[in-house]
């Protein structure tokens, strides 16, 4: 970035917010000369169904609802409402897909409409109803491959007006599991090993293969679609294996966002299976908490994707 743009271009978002399908969680970090430390945190659950999220039809069915438990979060956070945020939504109001190009369009206009026709096929409602976001993900010998996200424009709608109405203008829009990707990188340091992140949710299941900073791979599970959380597991391992040629995992992390104890038996399930420890994502060594808030696993949950939003943006500022 040159120094006109950087002078240019607004400060990065200190504030995040979650809308997850149990619940609204509000992030608020600061940066200094010591680092990155949350400085303000609050996560106000929401009742069954007050939050459906799909890539389409109404998601939030009662804006109201949802509305207020994000103002009691802003508020319990000391967060100022009229401010800019970045807001996170569900991994299932979106498609990711990983495309590889051996050479893309210089313009980004033009790059945008051979990624929308690659994407065509996978949406379910027409590609000029998508809005389109992409993302170097890795590189082979002979290709760049993207993490292209599409979703559609009337979806996201819902969840910007949320916060809109309590004061708060989304300046980015990102997805849950994503930026526990970018959590987990910030607070390890990035290496050439291999990787795996399962995000859960009780709408959905998201797993993604790292290499490094890099996205291998990614794959999404409606929870309407039944199938089990080893099955998963095991198919993306022998993807892992057979596609991605590698052997062990150096770390495995789940984030069971919202699921409770449900988590610890999840997690049991994923070391049979692997024969790795199962870390919870801890976004400590990135952000410091201090005193201030007390780390159980449930909160570190809370904190990853907000906190990996936050601190994603520091370092592409």
């Amino acid at each position: 970035m040159s120094a006109l743009s950087s002078i240019l271009a607004p400060p990065p978002p200190t504030v995040a917010i979650e809308l997850a399908s149990r619940r609204v969680t509000v992030v608020e970090v600061s940066q200094s000369g010591k680092g990155a430390a949350v400085v303000g945190y609050a996560s106000e659950a929401l009742p069954a169904e007050a939050l459906m999220p799909a890539a389409t039809g109404v998601n939030i069915p009662n804006l109201g609802v949802v509305a207020d438990a994000l103002k009691r979060a802003l508020e319990r956070a000391g967060v100022k409402a009229t401010r800019r945020a970045a807001l996170i939504v569900p991994d299932s109001v979106a498609r990711v897909s990983l495309l590889s190009f051996e050479q893309l369009p210089a313009k980004a206009a033009d790059a945008e409409q051979v990624i929308r026709w690659q994407l065509k096929k996978a949406t379910p409602y027409p590609i000029e109803e998508a809005q389109i976001t992409w993302f170097p993900a890795h590189k082979t010998e002979t290709a760049t491959v993207l993490g292209a996200v599409a979703a559609r424009k009337e979806v996201l709608a819902e969840y910007e007006s949320v916060a809109n109405m309590v004061g708060v203008h989304p300046g980015l829009v990102d997805l849950a599991s994503l930026n526990v990707m970018n959590g987990v990188i910030s607070a390890n340091a990035a290496s050439a090993n291999d990787w795996l992140l399962i995000t859960i949710s009780p709408d959905a299941t998201a797993l993604a293969i790292g290499r490094g900073p890099d996205l291998m791979f990614y794959r999404h599970r409606s929870r309407l679609e039944n199938e089990p959380l080893t099955a998963l597991v095991h198919q993306t391992a022998m993807y892992h294996e057979d596609r991605l040629g590698g052997t062990k995992f150096s770390r495995v992390w789940l984030c069971g966002g919202g699921m409770g104890r449900d988590a610890e038996q999840m997690r049991q399930e994923i070391h049979q299976r692997l024969n790795v420890p199962v870390e919870a994502v801890d976004i400590r060594p990135a952000a410091d908490l201090g005193g201030r808030i007390t780390a159980s696993t449930d909160v570190l949950d809370a904190l990853a994707a907000p906190v990996g939003v936050l601190l994603r943006d520091r370092r592409a500022a």
